[in-house]
């Protein structure tokens, strides 16, 4: 089981990773700064998100523009031992956290000042796979991880309140990444289905042998209730994300990563996939994408598949019909604004409103990681 520790509490374990748990949630937490409206009365842009700090450490928090029209800074902001992954935001202005694959800790952290509230360690022989979200009713968690000794996907149960792991469930695949809940209450996951091996860490073994897949279970018990592949088996499933065609019926889009040994291949390499219930189909694009999407977004009726390695991100009607190109330099996170009408993407130096262009507000001194989530 993991262990859970509480900011000040005494911790048996002498391990350094517990003392640089304890030092991030007691002594590293910047201060939050107030709320500030725009001119407008409106609020200002507020990400929960995680980054690479201008000092080389990392951190997660809230960024959030101290002016109108001014650049994204911390508004607060705790060290974390290694690199963060996945964000999720609860009701009461907490926020989840956990480490990117092969990872070994989770954390609760307060949105209006940064302190650590919770962190729960993995122990051995189970990694963290990047991404948690909430069960339907808030009483538990999700977290996607593996098995190290066996390389089998699991899903971690862990209830809410304590963040200890209460059970766990087989995704019937290897390497899952991001999940949802869908809305007759069932899990989605995205098994990436890249090998590796243990003493290895995220090195890429065997590619031959890939094997990615969507796969639905039952929350109830974990039963697997469905299974779908792509027909490329060089396309890993990786990140998720809800929208809906134009008679209102709920899409999943995935985003995709190319795993190809021909070089070629893996530029021209599709990175979208749509999952209307019964099949899973992917869709190409009129612009060179390098074979990697980093995170997927869904508003005013488009899909958004950031491309970090084309410096830009890729859109698609809610249909897969290609729709256009937008240039952003090492474009990675995604987000939906309020209304579900605009995205909002974060590059190396700027965050951009899309589609419309011009509202580039910067980002000082921090490398943002995959992912971010829109504060109202």
């Amino acid at each position: 089981m993991a262990m859970v520790t509480e900011p000040g509490a005494m911790v048996a374990s002498s391990s350094r990773r517990r003392w640089l748990a304890q030092v991030a949630a007691l002594g590293l937490a910047a201060a939050a700064r107030p709320v500030l409206a725009q001119a407008d009365g409106s609020e200002p842009l507020r990400f929960a998100a995680a980054w690479e700090s201008e000092a080389g450490g990392y951190q997660v928090g809230v960024l959030q523009q101290q002016k109108p029209a001014g650049p994204l800074a911390r508004a607060c902001a705790l060290s974390v031992p290694t690199r963060a992954h996945g964000v999720w935001a609860e009701p009461g202005g907490t926020l989840l956290a956990v480490a990117r694959r092969p990872g070994d800790w989770l954390l609760r952290l307060r949105m209006s000042d940064g302190k650590a509230l919770a962190w729960s360690w993995m122990d051995g022989g189970r990694a963290f796979n990047g991404h948690v979200i909430a069960s339907a009713d808030g009483k538990q968690l999700y977290t996607t991880e593996t098995d190290l000794e066996t390389a089998e996907g699991l899903i971690g149960v862990r209830d809410a309140a304590s963040l200890e792991k209460v059970g766990e469930w087989r995704t019937h695949g290897a390497d899952p990444h991001e999940l949802l809940l869908d809305a007759d209450g069932s899990l989605l996951v995205a098994n990436g289905g890249i090998p590796t091996l243990p003493e290895t860490g995220r090195l890429k073994v065997e590619l031959h042998r890939m094997d990615a897949s969507l796969v639905r279970l039952d929350t109830r018990s974990g039963q697997l209730l469905g299974q779908w592949r792509l027909a490329d088996s060089r396309l890993s499933l990786r990140h998720i994300a809800w929208g809906a065609d134009a008679q209102g019926a709920r899409v999943l889009g995935i985003a995709l990563q190319a795993e190809h040994e021909d070089a070629a291949a893996r530029r021209a390499a599709p990175l979208l996939a749509r999952f209307d219930g019964r099949q899973l189909t992917a869709h190409g694009a009129a612009h060179t994408l390098n074979g990697y999407g980093g995170d997927i977004a869904f508003a005013g009726g488009r899909f958004a598949v950031s491309c970090p390695r084309a410096d830009g991100v890729a859109l698609w009607r809610a249909d897969g019909q290609w729709e256009g190109f937008a240039p952003l330099a090492e474009a990675c996170p995604l987000a939906a604004d309020r209304k579900g009408a605009l995205l909002w993407a974060g590059g190396r130096d700027a965050a951009a409103r899309l589609p419309l262009p011009g509202d580039h507000p910067a980002i000082g001194g921090l490398r943002v990681d995959n992912h971010w989530l829109m504060l109202g």
